[in-house]
């Protein structure tokens, strides 16, 4: 019986083509760095969401914190994720 290899042969294409365009964005793209002042506000958010207004300028923050496990004693991961924002507006 023979072994229809189109669909095989689209879905391979297609995931090449993201794992090419991948390996070309991280080959072109400069390393970054790590700033450890940001690395500790960004451990000092409190989960949720807060917003806040000042003159010409709003400020938010957010965190997500979160262990999920495989099972009651099974392996697990956290995910924290965190992020801060601010947009500033003023007259040209």
């Amino acid at each position: 019986m023979a072994l229809p290899l189109a669909p095989i042969a689209g879905v391979a294409l297609r995931y090449g083509a993201v794992a090419l365009a991948t390996y070309a964005i991280a080959a072109y793209a400069a390393p970054g760095r790590r700033d450890q002042r940001a690395e500790d506000a960004l451990d000092g958010l409190d989960e949720g969401v807060t917003l806040r207004r000042d003159g010409g300028q709003v400020n938010g923050t957010g965190r997500f914190r979160r262990t999920i496990r495989l099972g009651t004693g099974g392996p697990g991961i956290e995910i924290d994720a965190s992020a801060l924002g601010r947009i500033r507006m003023r007259r040209a």
